[in-house]
């Protein structure tokens, strides 16, 4: 007999069904822990060591389809097998889509509960690797990497736009790649070898916006030992970037109107103007002409910055271009951390698709880079984060008799108990007809 006993977890909503797999299971040689839902079978998963998870799929509530959606993305080398009594091929096929490796209908013999068991712990769980994925002029411009339909066209864009000295105001939220754009205008163009000066606005703090955009002369104001030319004139004969423009104060949007209308910027503390010749780009994350409309941005600016529109779509919605996103910073980095063979699972780039990145590719690059520096040669679910994984829908609180927690609290001591009601009943501190009553 072996003395390391497998740890089976029967989860059903029937009592009488979860007796009598105690039974047969145990009658096999292995130990049981029992579970009547999903929120139970949860708890047991985290604090024991599980070698099988056997389920029901009609329970209430939450039902086992559910459960082995969680377990195959927290639990992933967990094997999971499927007992019903209501069976159907949509059950069948979204049972093992989920991950189970079996299905059993009831009623089923001791016998075919023991073949079903060995089979699945026997069955090993495959770990795929996705075939590394070249990046090729048709899905990479620049830096920019995709090929999905919004890829195509923001290329198309860029390519219209890099060679004509025209101002380009790009909208897009955060981490939508919207200095990468900037840039690819800058460095695919007949700019190209001309300086590219990018400017947060919403990281220079207001009282010193004006001299480093701008420039300010010697004795300008207190601390101007020496004048100093501003990134305006840095960028001469290339291209400034302004990032976060809507960041930009009033007075500074007033003299930024004068340089786009006449070209030419006046340091602080000087009354001659100088003339300029600059490409001027913008990015905003936020609704430019709401501003507008809010009186919080100027409207002759708004149309000057705005002459060609380029707007970024949210990762979300270009699901085609995640996983050779994903791909390439596993590339980068992999080589960056000496990691430069590591690969990825097909699990994994499961989750990566169907989660809705709000941090857009900023944060699937952060993911990525955490992933490589927490695997081994290959990035696993277990390397995944635990809120992109699959989560229980929380269901709405019910409440029950006093009668029912009572039970609840028998059920779960005899589950602890091997189902010994001697045992259970010297614990609750009853006399066993007492439990026995209580349970009926």
């Amino acid at each position: 007999m072996n003395s390391l006993k497998k740890n089976i977890l029967i989860v059903d909503d029937n009592f009488d069904m979860l007796d009598l797999l105690q039974r047969h299971i145990k009658i096999l040689n292995y130990h049981t822990y029992k579970a009547s839902s999903v929120s139970e079978a949860i708890e047991v998963l985290r604090y024991n060591t599980i070698d099988l998870l056997i389920t029901d799929i009609q329970m209430p509530e939450v039902n086992g389809i559910e459960l082995l959606k969680y377990t195959e993305e927290h639990f992933p080398e967990l094997p999971k097998l499927v007992i019903t009594g209501m069976p159907s091929v949509d059950n069948a096929v979204n049972a093992l889509q989920s991950g189970a490796l079996g299905y059993l209908i009831k009623p089923f013999t001791i016998e075919e509960l023991s073949t079903s068991i060995k089979s699945s712990l026997l069955k090993s769980i495959n770990t795929k690797s996705n075939s590394e994925t070249l990046l090729t002029e048709q899905n990479s411009y620049a830096e920019i990497i995709g090929h999905s339909d919004h890829f195509k066209s923001l290329v198309n864009a860029i390519k219209r736009v890099k060679d004509n000295n025209v101002n380009v105001l790009i909208e897009g939220e955060s981490g939508t790649g919207k200095e990468l754009i900037a840039r690819a205008i800058h460095y695919k163009g007949t700019l190209a070898n001309m300086p590219f000066i990018a400017v947060n606005c919403g990281g220079i703090p207001e009282s010193l916006m004006e001299s480093e955009l701008f420039g300010y002369t010697k004795g300008a104001f207190t601390g101007a030992a020496d004048s100093k030319i501003g990134l305006f004139q840095a960028a001469s004969g290339g291209t400034i970037f302004l990032d976060e423009i809507g960041n930009a104060p009033m007075a500074v949007q007033t003299r930024l109107l004068r340089v786009l209308q006449e070209k030419e910027i006046t340091r602080i503390g000087s009354t001659n103007p100088e003339k300029i010749n600059v490409r001027i780009l913008s990015a905003t994350n936020s609704n430019l002409y709401q501003r507008v409309l809010d009186g919080t941005f100027r409207e002759d600016l708004y149309y000057r910055i705005n002459v060609v529109n380029i707007k970024t779509s949210p990762l979300r919605d270009r699901k085609e271009d995640i996983l050779l996103l994903a791909k390439n910073f596993i590339a980068k980095y992999g080589s960056e951390f000496n990691k430069p063979e590591i690969l990825m699972d097909d699990k994994v780039s499961e989750i990566l698709l169907r989660y809705s990145w709000p941090g857009n590719i900023r944060e699937l690059e952060n993911i990525i880079q955490r992933m490589i520096v927490m695997s081994d040669d290959i990035i696993t679910l277990k390397n995944v984060p635990e809120h992109l994984k699959y989560h229980i829908p929380k269901t709405t609180e019910s409440f029950k008799s006093l009668k029912e927690y009572e039970k609840d609290q028998i059920i779960k001591v005899l589950n602890a108990v091997g189902n010994n009601k001697t045992k259970a009943a010297k614990i609750l501190q009853i006399d066993r007809k007492t439990l026995n009553q209580k349970i009926t």
